[in-house]
This record gives structure tokens, sequence and C-alpha cells, in this order.
């Protein structure tokens, strides 16, 4: 079984060679030409993004002629298919793909809506990619992508709202856009729709990376281990301190920081920092 994904699930380059999964890249739409998500470092983008200040680039979907010229070779190597995507409530990337898949005759393809995003997405394509390469059978591998899914916390805060806002994707964190420039909210993605929604707000960076540990205590308790995934967009020294705030109170079996994806960077600017956040045990038992 191949695992297929795309740019917002923020895999390494090496995890995705190691593991066989193909990325769909998505696209950055800068005024003088796109390009994808892939052929831009982390803070080759953020410095160019705030050179453009005060206008920002789009992003767009991998288009459906994309995903069908994936779709068709793996029909032809006679493969089958798990196709994991960015959550359907904050783009139409998964749409693409089915639309894409409906081109494509012969083919045997499982989507899956991660209804998450960044570090979230990316515990389901790792998973999913480590149990086929240990012979899960499809079933299986479903059912331990259904149980990442309900326990996965992903929970960020922003330096601004200002991208959100221009990007059109502030949606249900609305409510606080009058403050845009005053507020540090705290935001998460629902599991119930993978949309926006706001956990709180606080007047620093500090108090809401405190704000998000107190959520995630609330959540998972001190005593449970997981894995988590610290995920900045050019905010290191906060990535640092978020690490050390979750270390303090929560059982962390494993801990990595990582960069967010640029086309996801599009929407929260270089001052995002949050954390994604599994039980350690779903992680587990792939060998």
């Amino acid at each position: 079984m191949v695992i297929v994904s795309d740019s917002a699930a923020d895999l390494g380059r090496e995890e995705v060679e190691k593991l066989g999964i193909i990325i769909a890249p998505l696209q950055i739409n800068f005024p003088d030409g796109g390009l994808s998500a892939e052929n831009i470092s982390a803070d080759e983008f953020y410095n160019r993004l705030k050179a453009m200040e005060p206008d920002v680039p789009s992003t767009s979907q991998p288009s459906a002629g994309h995903f069908a010229a994936v779709y068709q070779k793996l029909a032809e190597m006679k493969e089958e298919i798990l196709s994991i995507h960015i959550s359907s409530g904050l783009s139409g990337t998964i749409e693409s793909a089915r639309v894409g898949a409906s081109h494509v005759s012969g083919a045997k393809i499982q989507f899956v809506d991660s209804q998450t995003l960044s570090g979230g997405e990316r515990f389901q394509v790792l998973a999913a990619a480590l149990a086929s390469r240990a012979g899960w059978k499809k079933e299986a591998i479903l059912e331990r992508l259904k149980a990442i899914r309900v326990h996965t916390e992903v929970v960020y805060t922003l330096e601004t709202l200002t991208y959100l806002a221009r990007g059109g994707r502030i949606g249900r964190v609305q409510a606080l856009a009058g403050s845009l420039l005053r507020i540090k909210p705290i935001i998460k993605v629902d599991k119930k729709d993978g949309k926006y929604t706001t956990v709180g707000k606080e007047r620093t960076v500090q108090r809401s990376m405190e704000s998000i540990r107190g959520y995630l205590l609330e959540a998972y308790g001190p005593l449970t281990p997981l894995q988590v995934s610290i995920m900045h967009g050019q905010f290191s020294e906060q990535a640092k301190e978020l690490s050390r705030l979750l270390q303090e109170k929560l059982n962390i079996s494993r801990l990595e920081i990582l960069r967010i994806s640029p086309v996801l960077g599009v929407h929260t600017g270089p001052g995002v920092v949050g954390a994604a956040v599994v039980p350690a045990a779903l992680m587990e038992g792939f060998e």
C-alpha cells in the first residue's frame, strides 16, 4: 500500500524518502509567480513574506490533474493507495484528490480526511506508512488512524491574527478580530469538523504558551505518555520555551521541534508556535 499526502503534513524529506510517501505539493502564489511549497525553505519564505507586507501571497491546493497523474501511475503498478490529506474544513485538497481519482479507472484508493493539519496530520501519515510497511491490513490501519484523529490535539498561538485575517482563514476566530494587534489567541483545530476555533486569548505570547500547557494538561493529565511535536514558523526561542513548559508538567516520551510548512505559514505569519500531541501508544507497535 502506498501512502499519498500533501505539503500540509509537515513531513521531512528524509521521512518521505525512507517511508516511500508521495507528497502532492500545495502552491504558494506570489505576485511574480507561483511555486511549490517544497521548493522554498522556511526562512527564505518568511523573509520574503515580511518584505511583502502589507500584501500576502495566496495558496492553492494540488490540482485534480496532478492527483490523477499520481493515481494513474500507482494504478498501473497495481498498488493500493491510501490518500491522507489536510482537513476538508481548511482546504479543498481532499476534494481535488477525489476529482482526480474519478478520472482514473481501476485504481484502489481509500481517502482519509485527517480533520487536522501540520503535526496532527503528520502523525496520521507516519502511522499509516509505518503500519503499511509492517504489513498491516487496510482495516487495521484505518482503525488506528481514527484513534489517532480522536486523541490528537493541535493547539497554537500567534503573535498576530493579521495573516489569518488577510488570508480569509479566520473562521470562528472572527470574534477576536477587533483586537488583532493586542491579543495573542490560543487556537486549536476542532476535532468535530476540522476547523479553527478559539481556546482562549492572552496579552503576551508567554502567557499564551502557558495556557497551551494548561489546555494540554487538562486534555491528557500528567501521567499519559505523550509524543509531542513543537511546531513554529520563525519563532525558535519561543519553541524552546514551549518545549520547556510542556516538559515540566506532561509525561513526554518523545519531543521534537519542527518548522511549519511555508504553505501554512502564509496564513499564520512567522510568529506562530504550538504543539501537536498524541498518546505515545498510538504511534507505537508497528514492528
